[in-house]
């Protein structure tokens, strides 16, 4: 039997970095993945792929809808989703086969399998071909991730009834797409095939989309999608799909009146759920949450000692780089030195167009913690970059303590929101104030511009507002 230092179940964002560290700090490691390429969810069927299809769904739609009135005419446009469908997969395979390059670089041994406990030091393997063979390790890893969540009797078949996997292969570009949730990985479809020219109708449970997103952020990304054409029916229960072969029917309550609805293709986006199931963590004596995720300590331990869990599988938002941001504490504790995650300063983005990106408190937050604050807000309309590029929609928002000036959260609604957010949260990881950013200068003419005018606006004093 194999022995190593640190075995890794799962080749996701949380798993392959941790590997890859685990590696670099001088241990014996192996990361098993049972996907059969390497990349987790989040490259091969989410982040990455998701991102190919609405880069391409974009310059579709503004050299279908928006190139003319800046001078550029475009003849014949046409749309080949074969293509289209081919580039994302090339991109997905490239990065993947990056993955395994760097687990060469870093020898780390790559396990291609299913991997569960058979006791705490001893993992079981399920190659593709189905033989079985067992590894031991020192130090165990379970970074399964996490997968669709979906309702009580709806069938997902993927073809009519998708989840967000389905939505990424679609054949063709369907006449209308009902979503079934307004978070974020709805929206983010939704837009897709929206700007690829379907005609696109969000069914939300509560009364606004981005559920846990600052409000205002909230209310002001609805309008715009509106704006856009997607249409919303928000505090509406869905009570059932019907997959009719060609198409389906969705009913849902709103109001308390029964409504239905039908279309091509309906996209079921209501969460995810831990993968530890199979893991049979009940030979190793590991603990579950009563979500089924793994139970973990600050150090990110099980209840067994030598056993960790990050990522998706553990408590947290379900976000790739927070898992790696773990993978690397992990690999860093078991060495004996100072792995650490500050949950504070962790981005989140929605990358739509325009893009909605977060760090830190909501203003729902602070309220509720009865946190005294300032808000600076400066909207895109006034910065030139802006202007110039006809991508002026939203806002950038600091929140500061009143009383020490230090940034407590910023909240991003606009071009570019994704990278403009990480400005913020370095500021934040440096304990910034508000004053620290709006003293810093900012290169003009740039989008980041409205970031020091929000800054300045915290302290009542924006320069072109």
């Amino acid at each position: 039997m194999e022995n190593y230092d640190v075995i890794v179940i799962g080749g996701g964002p949380g798993g392959y970095v941790c590997a890859i560290r685990a590696a670099q700090l001088g241990h014996k490691t192996a990361c098993i993945e049972s996907r059969g390429s390497l990349g987790g969810t989040c490259l091969n069927i989410g982040c990455i792929p998701s991102k190919s299809l609405l880069h391409s769904a974009e310059m579709y739609h503004k050299a279908n809808k928006e190139f003319d009135k800046i001078g550029i005419t475009t003849g014949g446009l046409s749309l080949d989703i074969s293509k289209m469908m081919k580039h994302k997969t090339k991109t997905v395979q490239g990065l993947t086969k990056g993955i395994e390059f760097l687990f060469k670089k870093n020898k780390v041994t790559y396990i291609k399998g299913h991997g569960s406990f058979h006791t705490k030091n001893e993992i079981s393997v399920t190659s593709p071909d189905g033989s079985k063979s067992q590894i031991k390790g020192k130090h165990i890893i379970i970074a399964t991730g996490s997968s669709v969540s979906t309702l009580p009797n709806i069938k997902i078949d993927e073809k009519i009834v998708v989840s967000s996997t389905g939505a990424l292969d679609l054949e063709k570009v369907p006449k209308k797409m009902i979503v079934i949730g307004g978070g974020v990985i709805g929206l983010e479809l939704g837009t897709v095939w929206m700007k690829l020219g379907a005609e696109v109708e969000v069914i939300e449970y509560m009364d606004h989309i981005l559920p846990g997103m600052d409000k205002e952020v909230s209310d002001s990304f609805y309008k715009i999608l509106k704006k856009q054409g997607i249409k919303f029916n928000l505090s509406s229960k869905v009570t059932a799909v019907k997959n009719n072969e060609n198409s389906a029917s969705v009913e849902f309550e709103k109001d308390g009146k029964k409504e239905k609805v039908e279309a091509d293709v309906v996209l079921v986006c209501i969460g995810r759920k831990a993968n530890t199931e199979g893991l049979s963590l009940e030979n190793a004596n590991i603990e579950k949450d009563e979500k089924g995720r793994v139970k973990i300590d600050k150090h990110f331990k099980t209840n067994i000692e030598n056993i960790y869990a990050i990522g998706d599988v553990v408590v947290g938002p379900m976000l790739a780089h927070k898992a790696e941001e773990e993978g690397i504490a992990v690999a860093e504790m078991i060495s004996g030195k100072f792995g650490h995650v500050n949950y504070d300063v962790i981005p989140n983005v929605v990358y739509t167009h325009p893009e909605v990106a977060s760090v830190g408190k909501t203003e729902e937050e602070l309220k509720k913690s009865s946190i005294a604050y300032n808000s600076g807000k400066f909207p895109f309309m006034a910065n030139s970059r802006a202007k110039v590029n006809d991508e002026t929609d939203g806002f950038v928002k600091i929140l500061a303590d009143k009383k020490t000036d230090k940034v407590l959260g910023v909240h991003i609604v606009g071009p570019d929101a994704g990278n403009l957010i990480s400005e913020l949260a370095l500021a934040m990881e440096f304990g910034a104030s508000s004053e620290d950013i709006a003293r810093t200068c900012h290169a003009h003419p740039t989008l980041t511009e409205a970031v020091k005018e929000a800054a300045l606006a915290v302290d009542k004093r924006p320069i072109h507002m």
